[in-house]
C-alpha cells in the first residue's frame, strides 16, 4: 500500500484547487469556502511551493518554527530525515513521476508517517461534523481513478471511523507531534469554534503549549486559539 503516493495526490488536489483557502478535504469536495488559510500564500499547495523553493527557484526555507517543523530542525520539530517539507516533497514527487516504472516503492517507515498525516488530515476535517457517505465517495473520487484499492479502502475507513483525538494522539511517534498538529491546522479553514475546540485538545494531547501553538499560527497568518 503506498500512502506516501496518496498524501501527494490529496496534497496535489489541494494545492490545484484555487477556490478552496486551508480546507483540504474541502476543495476535494469542491465546496470550501473562501477564507482561512488563504491568507498564508494560497494554503497548503502556497506553503508547499515555499518551502520546496517552488515559487522562485530558491531552496531557502521558511524561519522560525515553521521552518524548524518543515525542515526536521530542532529537536521535536523533526520526527525524520527532511522532516515534514521532505516527506511531502517526496509524496508530490512520487506523483509527478507515477508513469516511471522503476519508481521506488517507499519504505515502511515514509508509509507510516504518511498514514499519520493522512490521519490529521482527516480527523481535522471531521472535527466539524462526520464525513457522510456521499462526501466520501466524491473525496475518493477526486483522489483520482489510479488510486488503488488499499488505499481507497484505508481512506474511507479513516473517514468514517468515529473522531477520538485521545486516542489518534497515542498513535503518534515521539518527535512527530508538532509536524501533525501543523498538517492539521493547514488542512481546515479554522472558522469555527468545533474546529478551534479540536485543535485546542490536540495541541493538550501532543503537549504543544499555548505559546508555540500561537506562534505557529502566526506564521501561517491564521487566527489564534489563546489569548
Amino acid at each position: 500500500m503506498n500512502l506516501v503516493g496518496m498524501l501527494g495526490k490529496m496534497v496535489l488536489s489541494n494545492a490545484m484547487s484555487r477556490g478552496g483557502g486551508g480546507n483540504l478535504l474541502g476543495s476535494l469536495l469542491g465546496g470550501a469556502q473562501q477564507g482561512g488559510m488563504g491568507g498564508a500564500g494560497g494554503g497548503l499547495g502556497g506553503m508547499l511551493g515555499s518551502l520546496m523553493g517552488g515559487q522562485t527557484g530558491g531552496t531557502q526555507q521558511p524561519g522560525g518554527m515553521l521552518g524548524q517543523i518543515l525542515g526536521g530542525q530542532g529537536g521535536q520539530a523533526g520526527g525524520g530525515a527532511g522532516g515534514l517539507g521532505g516527506l511531502l516533497g517526496q509524496a508530490m514527487g512520487m506523483n509527478q513521476q507515477q508513469n516511471q516504472p522503476q519508481m521506488q516503492a517507499p519504505a515502511a517507515s515514509q508509509n507510516d508517517q504518511a498514514a499519520i498525516m493522512i490521519r490529521a488530515m482527516v480527523n481535522a476535517a471531521k472535527s466539524d461534523g462526520q464525513i457522510d457517505e456521499q462526501e466520501q465517495q466524491n473525496i475518493v473520487g477526486k483522489l483520482g481513478g489510479d488510486i488503488g484499492a488499499e488505499e481507497a479502502q484505508f481512506i474511507r475507513n479513516e473517514m468514517a471511523a468515529p473522531l477520538d483525538v485521545n486516542a489518534f494522539a497515542r498513535t503518534i511517534p515521539q518527535g512527530m507531534e508538532q509536524q501533525v498538529y501543523l498538517v492539521s491546522l493547514m488542512a481546515i479553514n479554522l472558522d469555527n469554534k468545533a474546529e478551534a475546540v479540536y485543535l485546542d485538545q490536540l495541541a493538550k494531547c501532543l503537549n504543544i503549549n499555548e505559546q508555540q501553538s500561537n506562534q505557529l499560527h502566526a506564521e501561517l497568518g491564521v487566527p489564534q486559539l489563546y489569548s
